[in-house]
């Protein structure tokens, strides 16, 4: 499910349904998108575009297909139905299957269906969340490592440079030799000053760590608290 406004599919060609089901659903922030099909052209639903179905199966003989055709979707649904024969609520995977009750109607569909998609979005928020922490800790792991090479490599431009500047120091020194020995200082000295930034990114990640164990421990003493 997407974090933002959801959408409910109701599957109905009864426009009493739709209408008594929208009508009686909270208005607010929280409110979702409603789009309304008839049942039989249920049988190829494409599941990214909706949150929930609340399909209309108060006749028997559309509820098989009801079924089926939300079950290969493999998204939430509702399925209002009229057989006294078995239990008033059953579930089938992501299906809930609920008999249709004068005194409960609409209210009953309609606070089942506030649920799901309420749990539906905090788990998407909770997957985006994770989505995200992993790929923090990525980040945070390169930088960790492009800190260590930035130590290790910057040691080995400092000894280069060193000795192309001796290099040049030398008298007599043939042109052509000077010439590329002064190439590789000025190659050092731009490498160097390029492993220079990455002197920050060692400050940063020192800060967030700082960061990080301030907020441990200020959580830990409000709990203890």
């Amino acid at each position: 499910m997407k974090p933002n406004r959801p959408t409910v599919l109701i599957l109905s060609s009864d426009p009493s349904f739709f209408r008594e089901l929208t009508e009686n659903w909270p208005k607010g922030g929280e409110a979702p998108e409603f789009v309304l099909l008839e049942e039989d052209l249920c049988r190829e639903l494409e599941r990214d575009t909706y949150d929930l179905a609340i399909a209309d199966a108060v006749n028997p003989e559309k509820r098989a297909n009801l079924r089926h055709a939300l079950a290969a979707a493999g998204k939430p649904a509702i399925v209002v139905h009229s057989d006294t024969s078995g239990d008033s609520c059953s579930i089938h995977g992501q299906i809930l299957e609920l008999r249709h009750a004068p005194q409960s109607w609409p209210m009953m569909p309609v606070f089942l269906g506030r649920e799901i998609l309420r749990r539906g979005q905090a788990e998407a928020r909770a997957s985006e969340s994770s989505r995200l922490h992993t790929a923090a800790d990525a980040e945070a792991t390169l930088g960790r490592y492009m800190v260590e090479m930035y130590h290790t490599v910057n040691n080995a431009l400092t000894s280069v440079l060193g000795n192309a500047e001796l290099l040049l120091l030398e008298p007599g020194l043939p042109a052509a030799v000077q010439a590329q020995a002064d190439t590789i200082r000025n190659m050092a000295l731009r490498l160097h000053e390029v492993f220079q930034r990455f002197s920050s990114i060692e400050k940063e990640l020192s800060l967030v760590a700082r960061q990080s164990g301030k907020g441990a421990l200020a959580r830990a003493a409000a709990s203890g608290s």
